[in-house]
This record gives C-alpha cells, sequence and structure tokens, in this order.
C-alpha cells in the first residue's frame, strides 16, 4: 500500500531530504561551521558567501523532483519494513560537525 498520509508528505519524507540534503552537501555544511566559529559573532557579515553557497545546495535538493521520489521510495520501503516486523529502523546520528 503506497497511499501516503498527510504527515508522510508533509512532514516525513522532507525530513529524509533535509538528512540526505546535509550528507550530500556535507562539503557546504562544514566551510559554513569552520567560518562561523572562526569568525564569532561578524559570521552574520562575514560568512554570507558559504551560507549562500550552503543554502544554493540545500534547496536544489529540495526543489528536485526525482530526488523527492528518491526519499519517498526510500520512506516507503522503511515504512514496509516497519510493518512487517514491528522494529524501528535507528537513525544514524550524525557527529555534531556535520
Amino acid at each position: 500500500n503506497s497511499k501516503l498520509r498527510h504527515v508522510e508528505k508533509d512532514v516525513l519524507i522532507p525530513q529524509i531530504m533535509r538528512e540526505r540534503a546535509k550528507e550530500l552537501c556535507s562539503d557546504k555544511v562544514q566551510a559554513f561551521t569552520k567560518c562561523c566559529k572562526e569568525t564569532g559573532f561578524l559570521m552574520v557579515v562575514k560568512c554570507r558567501q558559504e551560507n549562500t553557497a550552503l543554502k544554493d545546495c540545500l534547496v536544489s535538493y529540495y526543489t528536485d523532483p526525482a530526488f523527492y521520489e528518491e526519499c519517498k521510495t526510500e520512506y516507503l520501503k522503511q515504512r514496509e519494513e516497519y510493518r512487517a516486523t514491528g522494529i524501528k529502523k535507528k537513525k544514524q546520528k550524525l557527529p555534531s560537525n556535520v
């Protein structure tokens, strides 16, 4: 059954998209994080370039219909596995510097 509830379409699948996009844009996430740590309070002004690059990378994934379908398929697979076994897949915790 591949029917999706409202919460699955609007919350759970976008959550998978955000996590995967952060992984795929990890170089830009690290550059922005490094800039913020080095700059301190002036990060708003000094890290604009890194912030823009990060936003552009993330938005490119968020607006890609093929990426949405890929994440939707991944979610449906996880949901099917959960329904069959009753065991929730544990999320892998990313290191705090990513």
